[in-house]
């Protein structure tokens, strides 16, 4: 092999070049057009959260919070409720009348001053959520009835015809 070969020597160029310099071409696909998110440090972000629940809990102490207020999930649905709601659910829970129930999947808790929200969910430790069962009663059965567009039965005549063997 030649080392005076004229296409090697181009090629040792150009990779000599481009990788001393380390310039590479700008273009709309070489970052993305949103800019960049810089994440708040964790510790920073503890001391936040220390110093909002500490407040929440002085408005809390003092009564001055106003009327309560929470988003919880129960039977795959969300319901928002405060103090002396009357929720109707269609389905079959598992106490009796007079039961208390403990909503553990509390999304959101607020007053007026103040919003607490999950990601998905509050800690147990942060929100305590409690309803009653006033009353249960069976309800008529529901039916699903299908329809199918543009599929109607028709009486039809099928007529069969068999072979007689002769024979």
């Amino acid at each position: 092999m030649d080392i005076n070969c004229p296409s090697t020597v181009r090629s040792e160029r150009t990779q000599s070049t481009s990788l001393q310099q380390g310039i590479i071409a700008k273009t709309s696909l070489s970052s993305p057009p949103w800019p960049e998110v810089k994440l708040p440090d964790p510790i920073e972000e503890a001391k936040y959260h220390a110093e909002v629940m500490q407040k929440v809990n002085e408005m809390i102490a003092s009564g001055q919070y106003g009327k309560f207020f929470a988003v919880v999930h129960f039977a795959s649905k969300q319901w928002k409720g405060t103090s002396e709601d009357l929720i109707l659910m269609e389905n079959v829970l598992p106490g009796e009348c007079g039961d208390q129930i403990q909503l553990e999947k509390a999304l959101l808790v607020g007053a007026d001053d103040f919003t607490l929200i999950g990601k998905p969910f509050l800690g147990k430790d942060l929100v305590h959520v409690e309803a009653t069962v006033i009353e249960k009663t069976e309800s008529w059965p529901r039916i699903n009835m299908r329809f199918w567009k543009r599929h109607i039965i028709k009486g039809r005549k099928l007529s069969c015809s068999h072979k007689r063997s002769s024979g």
